[in-house]
């Protein structure tokens, strides 16, 4: 692999969702990621349909890039196996529920006696300290707990609405990432390991500062307001004679170049929008005004229009639009790699560039116990007791 991460060996005791994204983003960087699964396979694997040749869809999004062993963790033969492999890891991301590692005499303490450069990273619900660390957690959960559905949605007094995109198991997954690397860079000047903890229940309360701001400020609670923004107007989604269009005019120069690019320079000498306060103020006043204007004309007319006049603007895209979207193709966000089963395979690409070293995306997700046999081979095993392991159960390796 290449990218600022080759060489980095991490371990992944991960399943689902929040520790897998965080093994993809270091993957994509260059690490040597190790995906370690129990027997049946990280439970993404049942998560169908949609499949593709049999594989799942939702496993195959989650962990390309990797390499993939699986070990039946209740045998001892096992266990030593994966100790042996976390002795000369850099890394190592878990995801279990709290104190799990530690009954299997793999916890922090119990690690950083074989390996002091060791970085540990735990994944929760709700972090691994405070009155809620023994509490499972779930996207939907901390969505909910951290406020954000109470401020998705089409406005006050409509049911709660969560966002659709797991965003609080994505965001900690990245946001492990960016903690992994920071204790990295502090490993190279140390030598000193660490953990590094985060939980879905941060990564959904970090999503929320405008509307936080808002509420230290004032002390009111915000509420949803569909896609308008609590602190700029116009910036929101509004309805064309084809479709839909997201316009930002949310200063005062943006706001200016949109009435021009509309046509409808009046609105600039009406006091109830002349600044962005005044605009906020009387927001449901001009709301209707705008629709009614932008309803005469199709979208891409309008985003020609907007264009021209400096405005940020765009179209609200289904999901494969966006995958065709030139701009999502030229900044390389669509890539397709070979699965061995699967055949041709799709998936998301890196979010952020590197200049001299690129992140990559060359290995398709894993089938089950892929790459056991070389893995243990890696770790010292010779191929009889290799053979030994899998006929015992101890490990799967793939056909």
């Amino acid at each position: 692999m290449s990218g600022p991460l080759a060489g980095v060996k991490v371990i992944e005791l991960a399943h689902i969702m929040a520790g897998p994204v965080c093994g993809m983003m270091l993957a994509d960087m260059g690490a040597d990621v190790i995906k370690v699964e129990k027997p049946t396979g990280d439970d993404t694997r049942r998560m169908v349909p949609p499949q593709i040749n049999g594989e799942a869809a939702a496993y195959m999004m989650m962990n390309r890039n990797k390499r993939g062993i699986a070990l039946n963790l209740k045998d001892p033969a096992a266990l030593e196996v994966l100790r042996k492999l976390l002795a000369e890891a850099d890394v190592v991301v878990e995801n279990y529920r709290k104190g799990t590692m530690e009954r299997l005499g793999l916890g922090f303490d119990d690690l950083l006696k074989i390996n002091p450069r060791l970085i540990y990273c735990e994944i929760s619900g709700f972090g691994r300290t405070g009155p809620y660390a023994e509490r499972g957690g779930f996207d939907l959960i901390a969505q909910g707990m951290s406020g954000l559905m109470s401020i998705t949605g089409e406005g006050p007094g409509r049911p709660p609405v969560k966002v659709a995109a797991p965003i609080s198991d994505i965001n900690a997954g990245i946001l492990a990432a960016m903690g992994i690397s920071a204790a990295y860079s502090n490993v190279l000047k140390t030598a000193q390991g660490q953990k590094v903890d985060t939980s879905l229940f941060e990564a959904a309360i970090v999503q929320t500062y405008w509307q936080s701001a808002f509420a230290f400020a004032t002390g009111d609670t915000p509420q949803p307001l569909g896609s308008a923004h609590p602190l700029n107007a116009p910036y929101q989604c509004f309805a064309t004679a084809d479709g839909w269009i997201n316009v930002g005019a949310a200063n005062q120069t943006n706001w200016l170049r949109f009435l021009t690019a509309i046509h409808a320079e009046e609105l600039n000498d009406d006091p109830r929008f002349a600044s962005n306060a005044d605009r906020m103020a009387n927001l449901p006043d001009l709301v209707p005004i705008l629709e009614k204007v932008l309803k005469t004309d199709t979208t891409d007319n309008w985003l020609s229009r907007m264009e021209d006049a400096k405005v940020p603007a765009g179209p609200v895209l289904t999901i494969p639009e966006m995958h065709r979207d030139p701009q999502a193709l030229a900044r390389e966000m669509i890539v397709e790699v070979d699965h061995p089963t699967a055949g041709p395979v799709k998936a998301i690409g890196h979010p952020v560039k590197y200049s001299a070293t690129p992140a990559r995306v060359t290995r398709a997700a894993p089938q089950l116990g892929q790459h056991t046999r070389d893995i243990l081979r890696e770790a010292g095993y010779a191929d009889q007791q290799i053979e030994t392991l899998i006929q015992n159960g101890a490990a799967i390796a793939a056909p």
